[in-house]
């Protein structure tokens, strides 16, 4: 099979791949503002509905370890479609759903297979020409970030008119167009990588073990979507609760606050592509620990959580994509493999502030997500403060 090489990537690919990615991972979010119609229709209590966010990120977690660094070996584009094609597979048994067990099991397989939009990330970066990678992979990741948080105001408002299950039904009919048009749309790409898979699988820990830059990243990751969930878990029990008494659809609609966030991932592309991806990160964690301030009167004040929520979302895409094309500026052989490495790190901090954020909402209340969020934002700064005075060599652009 012929390689294709970095010869650039059109606007309308990808838009296709952002789009794609964007759904895809939304996927995983759908349930978050329908929490509490979920758990009136198939009468869970609240203490159990953090477990089917937990299962989607879980198994997500999985299948970046398990499934993504196929990426490295197999043709591409065959995997991308196959793993989309099961994606839609879990949506179906979501929608199907009539119990909390099926719809665990229908979440935890849209997850483990929506690990595609990992695939395709690295995809864009081998394809696109060095000097415009950031820019890309930026315009990827705020199609990720879209679909995290614009995922919820879409399922938010098709539960205000329609039955919850319907928001899957919806999303599956979405999920196969967009599989139809990457089908069309994508090139073939054959690999150069001969080991086998178990192979592949432990050069990730040798990977960790090799590059300072990806075991620092990837605690970063660990703990900004641990926050980032932190918020958006408890945040329908929020709105749903006094004083707020909203709706699913009203409380959808708090996406676009946080889609807010997306503006950041291009502009710190462009810093990336210059050789300033350390003074984003510096910026980003810096407003992940300011954004609790505005937050901790979330329950007073709906402004100040509208605001909190603008900045915690922008502050996560920030270090998030500074993250990313720090680790995609080494090894570029190897671009599946890390990208497995740090994505594993940065959901499994999503499944834990996701668990940890139920806990904590409903035995001590907001107050004690205001200080877990806090506590957690201190930590990613010591942790780079660490990193950037003892580490002496700069994280700049690889030109291949």
């Amino acid at each position: 099979m012929h390689c294709k090489q970095s010869q650039g990537l059109s606007g309308w690919l990808v838009f296709l791949m952002a789009f794609a990615i964007g759904v895809t991972i939304a996927s995983n979010y759908y349930a978050q503002p329908l929490l509490h119609s979920i758990t009136d229709d198939l009468h869970i209590a609240i203490k159990h509905a953090g477990a089917i966010i937990m299962s989607a990120q879980f198994s997500y977690a999985v299948g970046l370890l398990f499934i993504t660094p196929l990426g490295d070996k197999v043709e591409r584009k065959q995997l991308i479609l196959i793993l989309m094609m099961l994606t839609i597979c879990g949506l179906i048994i979501s929608a199907l759903s009539q119990n909390l067990w099926m719809l665990i099991i229908g979440t935890a397989i849209t997850g483990l297979f929506s690990a595609v939009a990992q695939v395709l990330i690295p995809f864009a970066a081998t394809l696109a020409k060095p000097e415009h990678r950031g820019k890309i992979v930026g315009t990827l990741m705020s199609g990720m970030l879209l679909g995290i948080l614009l995922g919820r105001t879409f399922a938010g408002a098709i539960s205000s008119i329609s039955d919850w299950h319907n928001v899957y039904w919806i999303a599956t009919v979405i999920m196969i167009i967009v599989t139809l048009l990457l089908w069309l749309s994508l090139p073939n790409y054959c690999n150069k990588t001969n080991i086998n898979y178990w192979q592949l699988m432990v050069s990730i820990g040798s990977l960790y073990r090799q590059e300072r830059t990806l075991r620092i990243r990837s605690i970063l990751a660990v703990l900004s979507f641990a926050i980032f969930s932190l918020l958006w878990t408890p945040l329908a029990f929020l709105l749903s609760d006094p004083p707020y008494h909203y709706s699913d659809f009203i409380i959808g609609l708090f996406g676009f606050a946080g889609a807010a966030g997306a503006i950041g991932s291009p502009i710190v592309g462009r810093l990336s592509d210059k050789g300033k991806g350390a003074v984003a990160t510096s910026i980003g964690l810096t407003l992940l620990l300011l954004s609790w301030l505005p937050l901790s009167f979330a329950h007073y004040s709906i402004m100040a959580l509208i605001l909190g929520v603008v900045l915690l979302d922008f502050a996560v895409q920030v270090t998030h994509v500074s993250n990313m094309n720090a680790i995609y500026q080494i090894r570029p052989e190897s671009r599946s493999r890390m990208n497995t490495g740090y994505m594993v790190s940065y959901f499994i901090g999503g499944m834990l502030g996701s668990v940890t954020s139920t806990y904590l909402y409903s035995h001590y209340g907001w107050f004690a997500i205001t200080v877990a969020g806090t506590i957690l934002a201190l930590l990613g700064i010591i942790v780079w403060i660490y990193h950037i005075k003892t580490y002496s060599i700069p994280e700049t652009s690889c030109q291949n």
